[in-house]
């Protein structure tokens, strides 16, 4: 598992809690091995800690033909840009730090709002829609995939 996933840090979301379980997922490669029933908050502590290992600081994500600059809080592709707000850059950061793993709607509100925040559901909706948006008009290959009942996930168009 380690081997194919380069520096990716890997969390095993799981029901098996047994100790030879879990030894076995560590030493499979996992950094972190979270056993069901899981708060949300201690799933959004284990996506932190594990991100805080991460040792690279980069200034730009990049997937496919689209960069996001992380200082200047701009999507480019090629010589087209648009500035994002706050909240539309965070739910970006996150779909693209994710890569192509489908991210719950619930795990976007709790990462990108705060888990106690009054915010809905709707807002990450919102929030796609205003992305889906500008990544169409800067002519970006990535597009944010809805999947049915489990979230998103951001694929990367080949035909494009």
């Amino acid at each position: 598992m380690r081997a194919k996933r380069c520096g990716t840090p890997i969390l095993m979301l799981t029901a098996r809690s047994e100790l030879e379980d879990r030894i076995e997922g560590l030493n499979a490669g996992a950094d972190y091995y979270l056993t069901k029933p899981f708060d949300i908050r201690e799933l959004l502590a284990c996506i932190n800690a594990l991100l805080r290992r991460q040792v690279p600081q980069v200034d730009q994500l990049m997937l496919g033909n689209t960069v996001l600059d992380l200082g200047a809080c701009t999507l480019s592709c090629g010589i087209k840009y648009v500035r994002l707000s706050a909240k539309e850059f965070d739910v970006m950061r996150f779909l693209l730090q994710a890569q192509s793993s489908i991210i719950s709607k619930e795990v976007i509100l709790a990462w990108v709002w705060g888990y106690d925040s009054e915010a809905v559901e709707n807002h990450v909706e919102v929030y796609v829609g205003f992305l889906r948006k500008k990544l169409r008009s800067i002519g970006s290959n990535i597009r944010i995939e809805a999947v049915r009942r489990l979230g998103y996930r951001l694929e990367v168009d080949e035909t494009c």
